[in-house]
C-alpha cells in the first residue's frame, strides 16, 4: 500500500523511479540520454524552483524567503498586529487576510470575541488588508478560493496552511514569523530536504482523501521520514484525483511534521481556478525530466482502504476493517495510552462502546478545512439520502468550509438531504477542530473529518474530571456510520450512487460582505480596541548568567501545543497575554502557573533594583551554592542589572507537535520562562516560536536527567555562549549544596535569531 525508500531516489520523466545507487547515472542516461549529477537533479524539483524564485539571499543553502501573501485568523491576528505595531508597522506591505473562523461563536467572555473582530476590521482599513467576517469561510478555504496561485508562496499563522494541491507552497508558522514579513524582513531557513510522494492508480469507490492522508501519516510520523521537509506529490496517480480530493490530502500533510507541500498541477487545477473566477492564477507545475529527492513515498491509491486514527494522535492509524476485526485489543491499547497521557487522573472507557460486537459511536462531525469541502459533503449526502441517523445518542453535524460552498449545497439539494436524516448543517466555523464547538458528553466517542484528535481537542477538560475522545475518519465513512445509526461502518461496505454534482462558485457572496482594501491603507482610521486587548508586557534582554527553576517535567513521548496552552474557550483570551498565560499547561500540569509566577518574583525584584532573595527566600541557598564556584555572584546579582536572570524552565521529551500557536511559547515567557529543555523539538514552528519570544531552546541527551522537577539550574555565561555561537552549553544542577555539571546543546542559530534571543524577544529586536 505504502512503501518508503531507505535513501534518496530519482524521478525520471515524471513516471519512472530510479533508486539512488552507483548504477543510477547509467540507468538515467539509458532512459533519457541525459547525464546529470545528483546536485543538479535536486534543482529540478518543483519545490526548489518555487523557493529559488522567492529567495532573496542569493544563496540557496541559506534561504531568506519573502512570501506573496499572508493569512491569519481571529485567534492569532490580534497578537500579530499588536507585535508589529509595537515594532513600527505603518502599512501591510503585501496582501494580508484576516479571517474570523475560530472565535466566531462570541459565546465566551462577554464582548471579547467580537471586540477582536472589530479590531481586525479597523486594522484592515488602517493598514490596507482584507477582512473576512465570522461564518463566511474558514481560513484555509478562503485562501484556496481567493489567495492561492500557481508557483506562489503564502505564510499563515495556522499550522494547516497548506495549498500545495493548487500549486502554492504554503507554510504555517507562529505569529512572529508573520510579523517579520509585515516589517519587510524574511523567513530564514536552511534549504529543506524534498521528499517525493509518488501516487499511482486510483482510489476505489468509497475511499476519500482523509483515508489516503491517514495512511500516509501512519507511515511517516513516528519515523520522522518527512520532518521539516517538503512533500512533493508526483506520479501518474495525481491525475486520477479531483482538485477537492487533492486538497483533502494536502491539508493533512501538516500532521506528518513536514515543512510544506507542493503538487504537480494539471487541467483539474486549472478548472478549479476558472470556476473561482481567477483563471490567471493557474500555472502548470511539474518536476524536471530528472529530479532527485531525499526520499520517496510510493502509494498505490487502489490499495488504500477506509482508515481511522484512534485517540489520541492522527498517526495512531488502522484500517476500519482491522479495527473491527481486533476491536477489544485495539480499544484496550487506546485506554492504556490514555492512562499514560492523563497520568491516571481520569479513566477513558472505550470498551463500553462495544454493543453486540460492534463499535457504537456517539457523534459524527464533518467540518473545517479538511472535511468541509464541497465534494466531501456531496458524497456524504449521497450516502445518507433517504436514511435516518436515528433518535439515540448518535448525532451528526456538518460544517461547510465556506458560505459559497454552503450556498451551492443548498441549491443542489445536498443540505436538504442531510437535514432530512436528522443531521444539522451549520455555518463555516473551525470550532469542532480545536474544542470550541460540538463538545461531546463525558466519555463519549466522536468520529470527525477534521485535522486533529489530540487529547482535549474535542473540548473536554481532564482537570475537571471530563474526558471524551476523537477518532479521525473520512466524511464518507462517517456518513456510512451515520446511515448505520452510529455503528462504525466503512463507506466501502455500502453500494452508493455518487452523483458528483458540478460546483458553481458565487463570487457575489464575498463581494457583498468581505472588506477588501485592495492594498490601500487609510492612516486616518482609528483602531477599535476592546477592554481585553492588551499590549505585550516589557521583556528583559538575555542576562549574563541565568538561574532557572524547573517548574514542570513532562515525560510523554510527545507534548502537543494544545497541552502547552489549551485550545477551546481559552482562545477567547488570546488578545490578553497575561490573561491567557493563566491557562498555560493547565490541562497537563495545573501547578505550572503558580510555580512559574513564584520564581518570576525574583526577576521582577531585580528589574526593580531590589534583592531577589527577599522576593524568593529559597534562592538564598541556591546563591550560596553558586558562590562556592563564583564568589562574586551574590553581590553582583543583587546590584548589577543584567548580570543575573531568574526565571523558570520546563522539561518535555518532545514538545511542540501540532498547532502553530505562538502562545505555547509566549505564555511561558510572560510568566518568566527563559528556556525549554527537551530531547528534541517536534516541529520547526515551535522552535521558531521559542526563539522569537527570546527563549532558549536547549536540547539534552536522552536518558536519566541530571535534575528533577523543582530543582534549580545554574547556567553561567549564557549570554557569552549565545554571542560566541557555542553549541555546547555548560550547566549545573544546584543539588545538595553543590553544583553538579551537565551539558546542554543548542542547534545553530542564524545571526538574526541570535540577536533576537540576546535582546529578549522579537519586539525588542525591532525596537532596537
Amino acid at each position: 500500500m505504502i512503501q518508503l525508500t531507505q535513501g534518496g531516489a530519482y524521478l525520471v520523466n515524471g513516471t519512472d523511479i530510479v533508486a539512488d545507487t552507483p548504477e543510477a547515472a547509467r540507468e538515467i542516461q539509458a532512459k533519457t540520454g541525459i547525464t546529470i549529477s545528483k546536485e543538479e537533479a535536486a534543482k529540478n524539483t518543483m519545490a526548489y524552483g518555487i523557493l529559488r524564485e522567492h529567495n532573496t539571499s542569493g544563496n540557496m543553502d541559506k534561504l531568506k524567503i519573502r512570501f506573496d501573501k499572508l493569512t491569519s485568523h481571529d485567534i492569532t491576528f490580534v497578537g500579530i498586529i499588536q507585535t508589529a505595531r509595537a515594532s513600527g508597522l505603518q502599512k501591510f506591505p503585501m496582501p494580508y487576510v484576516l479571517t474570523n473562523c475560530h472565535n466566531s461563536l462570541c459565546a465566551v467572555g462577554g464582548t471579547i470575541n467580537e471586540d477582536d473582530h472589530m479590531f481586525g476590521l479597523t486594522c484592515a482599513k488602517k493598514y490596507g488588508g482584507v477582512y473576512v467576517p465570522p461564518h463566511q469561510a474558514v481560513i484555509h478555504q478562503f485562501a484556496r478560493e481567493m489567495l492561492a496561485g500557481g508557483g506562489r508562496m503564502i505564510l499563515g499563522s495556522d499550522s494547516h496552511t497548506r495549498y500545495g494541491a493548487l500549486g502554492t507552497m504554503a507554510m504555517g508558522e507562529g505569529g512572529p514569523e508573520l510579523v517579520k514579513q509585515l516589517l519587510n524582513q524574511t523567513y530564514d531557513i536552511n534549504m529543506p530536504g524534498v521528499v517525493a510522494v509518488y501516487l499511482k492508480g486510483a482510489p476505489v469507490k468509497g475511499v476519500g482523501p482523509q483515508d489516503v492522508a491517514l495512511a500516509i501519516i501512519g507511515a511517516v510520523f513516528k519515523n520522522g521520514y518527512v520532518k521539516n521537509k517538503v512533500m512533493e506529490f508526483v506520479g501518474p496517480g495525481v491525475a486520477s484525483l479531483s482538485a477537492d480530493f487533492r486538497i483533502g490530502i494536502d491539508v493533512m500533510t501538516t500532521e506528518t511534521t513536514c515543512l510544506s507541500s507542493i503538487w504537480r498541477t494539471d487541467e483539474k487545477v486549472q478548472d478549479f481556478y476558472a470556476i473561482h473566477g481567477r483563471p490567471q492564477a493557474y500555472k502548470e507545475l511539474n518536476p524536471g525530466d530528472v529530479a532527485y529527492y531525499d526520499g520517496m513515498i510510493e502509494i498505490d491509491l487502489g490499495q488504500i482502504k477506509p482508515m481511522i486514527a484512534m485517540p489520541f494522535h492522527p498517526s495512531n492509524t488502522y484500517t476500519i476493517e482491522e479495527l473491527n476485526a481486533n476491536l477489544m485489543d485495539i480499544l484496550d491499547d487506546c485506554e492504556k495510552r490514555a492512562e499514560v497521557s492523563f497520568d491516571g487522573a481520569v479513566k477513558l472507557d472505550l470498551k463500553s462502546k462495544v454493543r453486540n460486537g460492534k463499535l457504537y459511536v456517539d457523534q459524527g462531525i464533518i467540518a473545517g478545512c479538511a472535511g468541509g469541502g464541497f465534494e466531501n459533503i456531496c458524497d456524504a449526502a449521497d450516502i445518507l439520502k433517504g436514511a435516518s441517523i436515528g433518535p439515540d445518542e448518535f448525532t451528526l453535524s456538518v460544517y461547510p468550509a465556506s458560505t459559497p460552498i454552503y450556498m451551492e449545497l443548498v441549491k443542489n439539494g445536498a443540505v436538504a438531504s442531510l437535514m432530512e436524516t436528522g443531521a444539522i448543517v451549520k455555518t463555516a466555523f473551525c470550532g469542532p477542530c480545536f474544542g470550541a464547538g460540538d463538545t461531546p458528553a463525558n466519555n463519549a466517542f466522536s468520529i470527525r473529518h477534521s485535522t486533529r484528535n489530540f487529547p482535549n481537542r474535542e473540548g473536554s477538560k481532564v482537570q475537571k474530571g471530563q474526558v471524551a475522545s476523537v477518532a479521525l475518519m473520512d466524511a464518507r465513512s462517517i456518513a456510512a456510520t451515520a446511515a448505520n445509526k452510529g455503528y462504525l461502518t466503512a463507506a466501502t461496505d455500502l453500494d452508493v450512487n455518487y452523483t458528483k454534482p458540478k460546483y458553481f462558485f458565487d463570487s457575489r457572496i464575498y463581494e457583498n460582505r468581505v472588506f477588501d482594501s485592495k492594498g490601500v491603507a487609510d492612516p486616518s482610521v482609528e483602531i477599535q480596541f476592546g477592554p481585553n486587548i492588551k499590549d505585550w508586557p516589557a521583556m528583559s534582554a538575555l542576562p549574563e548568567h541565568m538561574v532557572l527553576k524547573v517548574v514542570s517535567e513532562i515525560h510523554d513521548p510527545v507534548t502537543t501545543t494544545d497541552e502547552l496552552i489549551p485550545s477551546g474557550e481559552t482562545s477567547s483570551f488570546r488578545s490578553n497575554p497575561l490573561g491567557l498565560a493563566e491557562f498555560a499547561l493547565s490541562r497537563k500540569d495545573p501547578l505550572y502557573v503558580g510555580r512559574a509566577k513564584e520564581i518570576q518574583k525574583a526577576e521582577k525584584a531585580v528589574e526593580a533594583g531590589e534583592c531577589p532573595v527577599e522576593a524568593v527566600p529559597e534562592l538564598q541557598a541556591v546563591i550560596d551554592t553558586i558562590k562556592t564556584v563564583y564568589p562574586d555572584f551574590g553581590e553582583k546579582a543583587r546590584k548589577e542589572k543584567g548580570y543575573a536572570g531568574f526565571g523558570s524552565t520546563i522539561f518535555a521529551v518532545k514538545p511542540g507537535d501540532g498547532s502553530a500557536r505562538e502562545q505555547a511559547a509566549s505564555c511561558q515567557k510572560v510568566l518568566g520562562g527563559w528556556a525549554n529543555i527537551a530531547n528534541e523539538y517536534a516541529t520547526k514552528r515551535y522552535r521558531s516560536n521559542l526563539i522569537n519570544w527570546g527563549m532558549l531552546q536547549f536540547i539534552i541527551g536522552k536518558g536519566d536527567l541530571p535534575f528533577e522537577n523543582l530543582d534549580y539550574l545554574f547556567i553561567p555565561e549564557i549570554r557569552k555562549a549565545v554571542e560566541d555561537k557555542q553549541s555546547e552549553i555548560q550547566a549545573y544542577a544546584v543539588k545538595d549544596g553543590a553544583l553538579k555539571p551537565f551539558s546542554l546543546h543548542m542547534d545553530a542559530l542564524t545571526d538574526d535569531e541570535r540577536e533576537i534571543i540576546l535582546k529578549g524577544c522579537l519586539i525588542n529586536y525591532y525596537r532596537g
